[in-house]
């Protein structure tokens, strides 16, 4: 995989109901989805890119615009190109595969990657994450089903379990 730089990115902003949020991608997909409150703000020059790069860009918009407009489930269909380790992208890949609506705690997530013991690592790979909402981590919760760590902070993370329709403890 080629690495990527900030010349080679495509980049734009989404207005959406939990904020603007800042998209990146390169020509092998959609690299972040950044939240406006994030505290490690992770900043991409405005950026055209390649025309492969504004292609994943535009999907990975109309895909958002389609998740928060209550028309798409998933994003099967949206090329990702995250960097990180193996063994996050083993949990980001994990992550994927929690199905709108529903939520896992850290242990599952842990025993779907065939690491049970990993419950801590897992956590922070989620945190990591650098394409949330389309890897979605929002939908990892504390095995008492209280809503941990997001790096969109916790309302956030409420919204957008509460869009997907799962009932979630009131915020105090």
């Amino acid at each position: 995989m080629k690495k990527m730089t900030e010349t080679s990115l495509a980049t734009a902003t989404l207005k959406s109901p939990i904020g603007e949020l800042r998209l990146a991608a390169s020509e092998e997909g959609l690299v972040a989805v950044v939240f406006p409150n994030e505290k490690k703000k992770r900043v991409f020059a405005e950026a055209k890119g390649s025309p492969a790069a504004q292609a994943h860009l535009e999907a990975g918009l109309a895909a958002l615009r389609e998740y928060f407009a209550g028309k798409r489930k998933d994003f099967k269909d949206i090329k990702l190109a995250p960097e990180g380790t193996a063994f996050q992208k083993s949990v980001w890949k994990a992550l994927q595969k929690i199905p709108f609506g529903a939520t896992k705690s850290y242990a599952d997530i842990a025993r779907a990657i065939g690491n049970p013991k990993a419950m801590r690592a897992v956590g922070l790979a989620n945190g990591k994450n650098p394409i949330p909402i389309i890897v979605p981590c929002h939908r990892v919760i504390g095995a008492n089903g209280s809503l941990t760590g997001f790096g969109g902070g916790i309302p956030t993370k409420k919204a957008l379990l509460e869009h997907e329709g799962v009932t979630t403890p009131s915020l105090l």
